[in-house]
């Protein structure tokens, strides 16, 4: 057990947050970090435990062609701004993690100067990939270099230099010795030179215990990058995806179809894979937008920090704002936020109160870090599942359909099980089952009740929407912040998760009988062993093949445009075998 299997994670992009010019004069030094130093405490009271921030060091411009690896951004203080920031954090008990930016380097970097002043004498030329004296660039160097996607502002390093590899390992050891920093987010870890990334983990394993090694990792079988030797754990997009798209497109086979691939991947051990997931990020548009329906904001954040793997929750996010990318620029990506703005959101905001309470239970439920997954049942618009393990169990279900569903979960022993999102309480039934009613968008996570001792539980969440679709739009706009959500919350004591309606668990009093929906109640220890049709008639095995295909078009949009003749050979494909084989050829 490491710190890293229990953290809920806050991400902050810094340069955005604090408000820098987006371009580095390299004109002297202006404090602006300090203006974090009131965040951690909300940080804290929303239940992360962890912050990953970047990327920090001496920049030209967005911060990802860095200049000095060993100074603080001239536009977010000095090296001591920074040591106060960790520092106040680790007093708070919240872990950091820095951007550590090693596949390439900004043009300004003391190297990449050396090579444009002293050409093929500099000794630094081989410190970069495929530098070529006869060839030029759109800066007239009079010669041509690698650089990462297509942008010769990012110069490619020669990760198999042992001296480019001895100094950003010095790099990491200064890290840690000047800041004290707990780990590191590796950007662009999908195009690392693998060897250079076993060298980055010896590092790890020397500088600190439990010092945290994550990449960024888009594609791929995410066990290349997460083993014994390179990483701790990489970026969970597969579910990033999934998590957003099977909500809009009322498609829930595929997060589980994709939940169990990746659980798969690990061996199906609770210990195989710690992913890193999250809903959105400072190069992905604010998941408040991409939903069609904003009420289905509580479903997706219950699946966030339920599902296995460490969540993490992007600044700004918790407030519901929005952010999309506009005109090829992710600066709505990454506003500068006033925290005095959302003071009363914990109050005021459902969402916010939502985050706040998962954080919690994340907290207080070992099952959510250290259980196994075992699906329960899986409709288009309905999805069970529980986490298991020495220490307690769970189970947690979600409804991204506007009605109520009503449902039998298996539950062993004669204990009471308590709702941890809305504190109400169902008896076990028979010794092995639970009757519970799912509201309209909406989301729960049961545990017996001797496992759960917090008595904040009987005060009551706001709604996070009305329920309807297309509820929950934002109520008020700021300037460079997208939109502040005090959304459609209810008059009454109502569940964020319930979708603005009184939660109902117990048998004897839902309504769902009275609204002619018995059809709905599915006892599920082994349903989906079975052939089983959802609301719409599709079976199980459709929404399997339906979930494959898009899982396929989703990975040929982000190769280029997708033409209507391609789309038409993948709904072609029902096969599931080539599908799966289609999707392992990308």
């Amino acid at each position: 057990m490491a710190w890293y299997d229990e953290a809920v994670f806050y991400h902050i992009y810094p340069l955005g947050l604090c408000g820098a010019p987006r371009q580095n004069a390299y004109d002297g030094v202006t404090h602006r970090l300090d203006k974090l130093i009131p965040w951690i405490d909300h940080i804290r009271e929303i239940g992360c435990n962890a912050i990953y921030i970047g990327p920090l060091f001496e920049s030209a411009g967005h911060g990802y062609e860095t200049t000095d690896y060993r100074r603080l951004d001239s536009r977010l203080g000095d090296n001591e701004d920074l040591k106060k920031f960790v520092n106040a954090c680790h007093k708070a008990g919240l872990h950091v993690i820095f951007d550590g930016v090693f596949n390439h380097t900004g043009r300004d970097f003391f190297a990449f100067q050396d090579l444009k002043e002293h050409r093929e004498s500099s000794r630094y030329r081989d410190w970069y990939c495929n530098v070529n004296f006869w060839g030029n660039n759109e800066y007239n160097d009079g010669f041509s270099y690698d650089n990462w996607g297509g942008y010769n502002l990012l110069v490619k390093l020669n990760q198999r230099n042992p001296e480019v590899r001895d100094y950003i390992c010095d790099v990491i050891r200064f890290w840690v010795s000047e800041f004290d920093v707990d780990g590191i987010r590796l950007d662009a870890a999908d195009v690392l030179d693998f060897d250079f990334m076993k060298a980055l983990r010896g590092v790890a394993n020397e500088v600190k215990p439990e010092f945290w090694l994550m990449g960024e990792v888009i594609h791929g079988e995410y066990t290349r990058w997460v083993n014994e030797g390179t990483l701790h754990s990489v970026t969970n997009y597969h579910l990033h995806k999934a998590l957003y798209s099977g909500h809009n497109d009322h498609n829930y086979f595929e997060i589980a179809h994709t939940v169990k691939r990746l659980y798969g991947m690990g061996g199906n051990r609770p210990d195989g894979l710690k992913l890193y997931n999250f809903v959105d990020n400072h190069d992905v548009e604010r998941i408040h937008t991409k939903l069609s329906n904003k009420a289905h904001m509580a479903p997706v954040h219950v699946l966030l920090y339920t599902l296995p793997g460490v969540p993490s929750i992007y600044y700004g996010s918790e407030f519901a704002i929005d952010g999309r990318k506009e005109r090829n620029s992710d600066d709505s990506l990454r506003p500068a936020l006033e925290l005095t703005d959302y003071a009363g959101a914990l109050t005021d905001n459902a969402v916010t109160r939502l985050i706040a309470r998962l954080g919690a239970v994340r907290q207080h439920t070992p099952a959510l870090s250290y259980g196994d997954y075992q699906e329960l049942l899986l409709t288009n618009r309905q999805y069970a599942f529980s986490r298991n393990c020495a220490d307690g169990t769970c189970l947690v279900a979600v409804n991204n359909d506007d009605g109520d569903y009503s449902m039998c979960l298996p539950a062993g022993g004669d204990d009471t099980y308590v709702a941890l999102l809305s504190g109400e309480k169902v008896a076990v039934e028979d010794g092995r089952q639970i009757r519970v009613t799912l509201r309209g968008n909406s989301g729960e996570i049961w545990v017996p009740q001797h496992q759960w001792k917090d008595s904040d539980l009987s005060r009551p969440l706001k709604a996070v929407s009305s329920g309807k679709k297309g509820a929950g739009k934002s109520a008020k706009k700021k300037a460079g912040t997208g939109a502040k959500a005090s959304e459609n919350v209810g008059a009454q004591p109502l569940t964020a998760e319930n979708g603005g309606r009184q939660s109902t668990t117990n048998a004897s009093t839902t309504p769902v009988a009275e609204q002619n929906r018995p059809d709905q109640s599915v006892p599920v220890a082994n349903s989906m062993s079975q052939k089983s049709d959802d609301q719409s008639g599709h079976s199980y095995e459709d929404g399997v093949i339906r979930g494959l295909q898009e899982a396929i078009l989703a990975r040929m949009e982000k190769n280029g445009p997708v033409t209507d003749q391609m789309r038409r050979d993948v709904e072609a494909n029902v096969y599931h075998d080539s599908l799966i084989n289609w999707i392992k050829s990308f």
